[in-house]
């Protein structure tokens, strides 16, 4: 006997904001509804294992089938099936979670039951009506001697309930299409959205005569089970194209939540090839989101890879993550693996951890930068190099250096170049003095310079090119002028209007004879103000609008080049200093244009009056 009736809900404007609202994107109806079948699925393996359901499971392939003729869009299963009464609770009463009642029902039995069931129905069954203009369930449940039940509805609040005539147990959820969503009516768009959502879910999808999903992705295996050859197969499947991964990081945690997954180091070499939404986000095998920003640290979203977690809150429609505690514990737990794995690679394999560096520094300083507990564990394996081509870690460094390279005030100082080959001349000077110089030309480098100043104790970073050699590291002795005061001062003026340029700072300094005549300096301060102020960092640096130049140019009193210009006629002397002046320009690779022609024409001269 037919029966009618309506949905206990306590609005009757449940369906428009369904349609609206609470489902942002309509295509998730068809996961929900996938989900729900395999849901069903999987309790009667879950009774079947326990021995409270005795048949046979039979095939239990969920069928997604497409009539466009009849407009309608069929999801079939041969799971649990439901009683009318059963429909009636589930279905009408959306309060009532068939999902959740099972888990508290077999709680005690079977711990697994409850991670193998997906979602609650209810709401997400809802979600058909974004699509259709009627939906049927034609249901006949397992339990011997029930009768086989069919309920529609049409997107009201009113239903009809039947019983029907099905023979095998199960359920066939029949859409009818809405004239506005014709666009669910091609099967390329279905198969698009099963391949997205469905890709990986735990009992066979079958679509258009053809499964399209691997039902034992390789993150719901053991790490003991899996070749290096199955990873690197599954991130080619999820990431067709790219090149094979550097190493990854199997997840496989149960306690204090339960989390599964695989972590992929992609080649990104030293350029900040920020690919987000690389990391898929899957609950019990479902595809959720690739917006992992709250489970994943910030850093981390340079990774790719999957992470399957029935423990990260969602929002009814699982389209947002909610933060909270849970979260913070994930997100913390895959930091500290993530930092175990590279401390493992680093212990069991320095060379080859080396020659990931290029690669892998990126993640490790970005890391260290924005999340101080990576920082700490990080320190004793991340790696510079220095311009002879060896890695050392930090501690290594500094022991190698302390001797030679502390100034008069017992400060270390590290010297850098960010570039060897347009700093050469510098880092020359710089190794005729026995310092070693490191290569820090990274794009967080200048950052990375910063946080390790504040965290090495009596350690200070300067450029190469940041002062003459014997300022860069002062020591107690120094070198005597040969010039006399008054020398000096006459020297300096010739240089300053021969120069005839405000933004730079003549000054004169007893450096040794072998150094160049004329050194043009960007001071380390001033360099990093300008870095900051061009990346944009340093707060409030913009309210000073835009830094200018500002150099130090050092005149070698005790080069021969400065007795020529002093014993020189005035043109003469304004001649040779622009040359000397026009030289450390070009070291610098600051000549060019109508000052790199008269440089030119003037050496020319100069050589021929020779």
């Amino acid at each position: 006997m037919q029966e009618k009736g309506s949905i206990s809900i306590h609005t009757e404007n449940i369906f428009p904001i369904i349609k609206k609202f609470l489902y942002s994107d309509h295509e998730i109806f068809l996961r929900e509804l996938t989900s729900n079948a395999v849901d069903a699925s999987q309790k009667l393996k879950s009774l079947a294992q326990l021995g409270e359901f005795k048949g046979e499971l039979g095939d239990l392939t969920v069928k997604v089938s497409l009539d466009k003729e009849k407009r309608t869009i069929t999801i079939s299963d041969r799971g649990l099936g439901m009683t009318g009464e059963e429909i009636k609770k589930y279905i009408n009463q959306i309060a009532f979670s068939g999902a959740t009642e099972f888990v508290e029902k077999y709680k005690e039995k079977d711990a697994a039951a409850k991670d193998q069931i997906i979602g609650q129905f209810g709401l997400g069954f809802y979600s058909a009506f974004m699509v259709a203009k009627e939906v049927e369930i034609f249901s006949r449940s397992y339990k011997e001697g029930t009768e086989a039940a069919h309920w529609v509805c049409d997107g009201s609040t009113e239903f009809s309930l039947d019983t029907a005539d099905k023979a095998d147990r199960g359920t066939d959820v029949v859409l009818h299409v809405a004239e506005d969503s014709d666009e669910f009516l091609e099967p390329a768009r279905l198969r698009t959205i099963l391949t997205k959502y469905c890709k990986f879910l735990p009992i066979p999808i079958e679509f258009e005569g053809e499964v399209i999903n691997q039902t034992t992705p390789i993150w719901t295996k053991q790490p003991s089970e899996l070749t290096d050859e199955d990873y690197t197969k599954f991130y080619q499947e999820l990431y067709p194209f790219s090149e094979p991964p550097l190493f990854w990081i199997h997840l496989n945690v149960d306690y204090p939540f339960n989390l599964t997954g695989i972590l992929y180091f992609p080649k990104v070499k030293d350029e900040l090839q920020f690919q987000r939404n690389k990391i898929q986000l899957y609950s019990r095998q479902v595809f959720i989101t690739d917006e992992v920003k709250d489970v994943v640290p910030e850093f981390l979203m340079l990774l790719h890879g999957v992470i399957d977690s029935p423990d990260i809150p969602l929002n009814v429609s699982r389209s947002f993550l909610q933060a909270d505690a849970a979260v913070r514990k994930i997100n913390t737990y895959i930091t500290k693996k993530v930092a175990d794995k590279l401390a493992e690679l680093f212990r069991k394999d320095r060379a080859g951890f080396e020659e990931k560096w290029s690669d892998i520094g990126l993640f490790v300083k970005y890391g260290m930068l924005s999340d101080e507990k990576f920082y700490e564990k990080a320190k004793d394996f991340a790696l510079v190099k220095n311009t002879a081509g060896k890695f050392f870690t930090l501690p290594e460094y500094q022991e190698f250096i302390q001797a030679n390279q502390k100034d008069k005030n017992e400060q270390t100082v590290v010297l850098y170049t960010t570039d060897a080959e347009a700093q050469h001349s510098f880092v020359e000077a710089a190794q005729d003095r026995g310092y070693d110089v490191l290569e820090l030309n990274g794009p967080l480098d200048s950052h990375f310079i910063g946080q390790l100043e504040q965290k090495l104790e009596k350690t200070t970073f300067k450029r190469v090119d940041a002062d003459t050699i014997g300022k860069l590291i002062e020591k107690a002795e120094t070198t005597e002028s040969v010039l006399s005061d008054e020398e000096k001062t006459k020297l300096q003026q010739l240089f300053a209007k021969a120069i005839n340029n405000e933004q730079m700072h003549v000054q004169v300094e007893a450096l040794s004879p072998q150094d160049a005549p004329v050194i043009i300096t960007l001071p380390e301060f001033m360099r990093r103000m300008k870095d900051m102020q061009r990346t944009g960092g340093g707060g409030g640096m913009q309210m000073f609008g835009s830094l200018p130049d500002s150099y130090t140019v050092s005149v070698n009193a005790n080069n021969a080049v400065a007795q020529r210009v002093l014993k020189a006629s005035d043109e003469d002397a304004a001649r040779l200093a622009r040359q000397a002046f026009d030289l450390a320009l070009l070291a610098q690779g600051m000549l060019k244009g109508e000052a790199l022609t008269q440089f030119v024409k003037r050496s020319a001269e100069l050589l021929a009056a020779e």
